[in-house]
């Protein structure tokens, strides 16, 4: 395993260590929220989580279990800071251009606490390169209430199918409206383009579709700019779960799986698009 250079002691200054044998396993999960630069970084007993956010309206929050780790250790409740993802993924990715098919770069994280750097050990070949990242005073995330309680509608698809159906969108539309009914059509894709309007739609007993369980009709609008980012994550996933709570909130849980066959998850939240809701009424 990957050890930081210096006093053998030096391990208990730091407040959070976690290693990894594959970087690519954070790199491209963090990929999918690289939509801003910076990012907050929050670290628990559970694991860590990055969360960027955009307008106050879209939120991508980024879940790598403390289970994936090869080592994770924390020495607090809690640790929480601001860091710049562009430059968090240059220093992830730094092997890359050189890496030889099926070598990976090990990865150790520490951190000494408050004011101090994120520092980065990555070893491939027997060489060992440190980059240290500076953190900044986290900004207070949005909290966008999504309780499961208060969730409407719930569909789990295979992301395959949803990736088929972004790309007949028209994505010269301003917003995508999602509509998710017990009865026809069930569940819609919709978009009103340059060329018209477009719609895609889903029969609840879809060979796509692992599970369906709409309580009431829905149909909710968002903006297409806002979604886009998410994209990114639908790329890299295997199934996505689409929720919507009795506010029209819109949560897109998406399952990702690692190069070692872990299971991680990028989840996204939206809210629904006020200024279309109001026209429509």
């Amino acid at each position: 395993m990957l050890r930081s250079p210096g006093d053998p002691g030096d391990d208990e200054r730091f407040v959070l260590v976690a290693s990894l044998d594959n970087a690519r396993n954070l790199s491209n999960l963090l990929k999918a929220i690289h939509f801003r630069d910076q990012v907050t970084f929050f670290a628990s007993a559970n694991g860590i989580r990055m969360t960027a956010e955009a307008a106050k309206s879209v939120q991508g929050n980024a879940f790598i279990q403390a289970s994936i780790f090869q080592e994770f250790r924390i020495e607090e409740d809690s640790v929480i800071f601001l860091i710049n993802l562009t430059v968090l993924l240059d220093c992830l990715t730094i092997f890359s251009a050189s890496s030889l098919p099926g070598v990976t770069t090990a990865l150790r994280m520490c951190y000494r606490g408050y004011g101090f750097p994120l520092t980065l050990f990555l070893e491939e070949s027997g060489v060992v390169t440190v980059c240290k990242i500076q953190t900044q005073e986290p900004e207070e995330t949005l909290d966008f209430d999504f309780c499961s309680t208060n969730v409407v509608n719930k569909i789990i698809l295979q992301s395959e199918s949803l990736r088929e159906t972004f790309a007949e969108l028209d994505m010269s539309s301003d917003v995508l409206q999602i509509t998710m009914s017990p009865e026809k059509p069930y569940f819609r894709l919709s978009t009103f383009g340059d060329a018209g309007s477009t719609h895609c739609d889903y029969p609840k007993d879809s060979d796509m579709i692992e599970a369906f369980h709409c309580n009431q009709t829905q149909c909710n609008k968002y903006k297409i700019s806002l979604l886009k980012p998410s994209t990114k994550a639908l790329a890299l996933s295997s199934k996505v779960s689409l929720r919507t709570d009795n506010r029209g909130f819109l949560s897109l849980q998406y399952m990702i799986r690692n190069e070692d066959g872990q299971i991680c998850f990028v989840e996204y939240y939206c809210c629904p698009d006020e200024e279309m809701e109001g026209l429509d009424s």
